[in-house]
């Protein structure tokens, strides 16, 4: 029997990204696209705003649910744009734009100055009347680099095209799937969470 799970988010390739994933480690898992009503991100970092979500979807579904928040952070910026990435051109959601109006800011910007990680937080919780027990966990995976200036590759999205990673000559858009999947901070963040994930797939199913 499969443990269904609620992924918070109403975007059916980042459902097909956990699924592909989370598959290798914890098979018996189902990963599902949540179709409630999305609440108010209004925490301060990552790992607040995965719980807030996490917690909604829950709530509306009552299934274990995921939910995850990530965003790139620019040394020389402070840590910017964090948990603004997705609406750092305004409020539109424009990965162009967003990509476009970094690369702007950091145009005189030399390559030694240019260090920027990618950071991850996946929020586990399972809710009350759970065979596992009520329980909520949030881990953290960052992926540290460069930026580049100019895009490149095809394969990823958002700030993938500009973003080497440490020991690459490659952007996470010149990355396979495959190879992205294995050294992104989602692909670190989920090998945090697998433990609990796979305890609580186990009270489940026995």
């Amino acid at each position: 029997m499969a443990l269904e799970i609620v992924l918070a988010t109403h975007n059916a390739h980042k459902v097909e990204e956990f699924q592909r994933i989370l598959s290798r480690d914890v098979p018996s898992v189902r990963v599902v696209a949540y179709d409630g009503p999305e609440p108010v991100e209004d925490g301060v970092s990552f790992a607040e705003n995965a719980l807030i979500k996490a917690r909604a979807a829950a709530a509306h579904t009552g299934l274990v649910a995921l939910a995850d928040d990530s965003g790139i952070a620019v040394d020389i910026l402070g840590g910017s744009p964090g948990i603004f990435s997705a609406r750092w051109a305004g409020h539109a959601h424009d990965s162009a734009a967003n990509l476009a109006l970094l690369l702007d800011q950091l145009g005189d910007v030399r390559a030694e100055h240019r260090r920027a990680h990618f950071s991850c937080a996946i929020a586990l919780v399972v809710p009350e009347g759970h065979p596992a027990g009520a329980s909520e966990e949030v881990v953290v995976g960052e992926w540290h680099g460069s930026l580049t200036t100019s895009p490149r590759g095809d394969n990823g999205f958002g700030y993938d095209p500009i973003f080497v990673p440490d020991g690459s000559e490659l952007t996470a858009a010149e990355l396979s799937p495959a190879a992205k999947n294995d050294v992104s901070h989602r692909a670190l963040a989920f090998a945090q969470i697998v433990p609990a994930l796979s305890i609580v797939a186990a009270a489940e199913t026995a």
